[in-house]
C-alpha cells in the first residue's frame, strides 16, 4: 500500500463532555502518539460518515468508545460489517478497546460485560509464548504496562483467532486474527493526563464503582511499550 496514503482513524464516538474539555478527542490522542510523520484521515460513522473503500488508505485504526458493542447501534453494526470486509480483504487493521471488541464481534466472537466488572488504570499485560513470533509483538518484553478503561470484554474468541496477551482480569487483551489484523483491549494512544482524567471524571462513576481512585492515580506514569505497538503498526519496524 503506498506510503503516501493516509492512516484511517475510525472514530467510534465522542468522549463525555468533561473528558473532552480537559484532554480533547481521540484523534488528538492518536496524532500525538504518532507525531507528524503520517497523515491521519478521521471518519466518524456515528455521525453518518461513509466508510471508505479499500485502497484509499494505508491502514485503519478503530478507536475506543463510550458506547457498548452489545447495544448494536446501527452505525456500529455498519462499521462491524465494513470491518469484517476489510479484514477478509487483508487490509491492515488495528482495533483499540471498542475497536478490539468490534473486530472480535465482527468475526464471530462473543462480547459482553465482564463478569468481574470494569478494568481501569495502569496495569500489566503478559504476553503468551506465541507472541514472541508475532511481527508486532516480538520485540516487546514479556510483561509491560498499559492504560485500560473498559466494562465490556471479548468473552469468547472468534473462530481462528489467537489470544497473544492477557491481564489478571481479562485473558483476551491482545488478539491476532490474521497476518494483517490485530486488536488490543488497552489504549496505546492514552497519555497519563488522559488516564488520570478518566479515573477522576464524573462520567466514569459506574466504571469506578468499588475502586480506590487515589490508589489508581498513584500508579499512573507512562506506557511506552504499549505506545510503541501502535507506532510499529503504523510505521513498521
Amino acid at each position: 500500500m503506498p506510503e503516501s496514503l493516509p492512516i484511517l482513524l475510525v472514530q467510534m464516538g465522542h468522549p463525555p463532555a468533561d473528558i473532552r474539555a480537559a484532554v480533547g478527542e481521540q484523534p488528538q490522542w492518536f496524532r500525538a502518539a504518532l507525531g507528524d510523520k503520517v497523515a491521519v484521515q478521521v471518519v466518524c460513522p456515528f455521525d453518518g460518515d461513509p466508510l471508505p473503500v479499500a485502497g484509499t488508505f494505508r491502514a485503519a485504526v478503530i478507536s475506543g468508545s463510550w458506547s457498548m458493542v452489545t447495544d448494536h447501534e446501527a452505525w456500529s453494526e455498519r462499521t462491524a460489517e465494513w470491518t469484517r470486509e476489510m479484514m477478509l480483504a487483508g487490509v491492515p487493521i488495528l482495533g483499540v478497546c471498542y475497536g478490539h471488541q468490534l473486530m472480535a464481534y465482527a468475526m464471530g466472537g462473543v462480547v459482553d460485560y465482564h463478569p468481574q466488572g470494569s478494568e481501569v488504570g495502569q496495569l500489566p499485560v503478559m504476553l503468551s509464548a506465541a507472541a514472541k513470533q508475532d511481527a508486532l509483538l516480538g520485540e516487546l518484553p514479556a510483561s509491560f504496562d498499559v492504560f485500560l478503561s473498559h466494562e465490556q470484554s471479548v468473552l469468547t474468541l472468534p473462530p481462528g483467532a489467537t489470544a497473544l496477551g492477557a491481564s489478571g482480569h481479562d485473558p483476551h487483551q491482545i488478539i491476532r486474527y490474521s497476518p494483517t489484523a490485530l486488536s488490543v483491549q488497552f489504549h496505546p494512544e492514552f497519555t497519563a493526563p488522559v488516564m488520570n482524567k478518566i479515573i477522576t471524571s464524573r462520567s466514569e462513576r459506574i466504571a469506578m464503582k468499588g475502586k480506590d481512585r487515589d490508589a489508581l492515580l498513584s500508579r499512573v506514569s507512562d506506557t511506552p511499550e504499549s505506545r510503541s505497538l501502535l507506532q510499529r503498526f503504523v510505521f513498521g519496524g
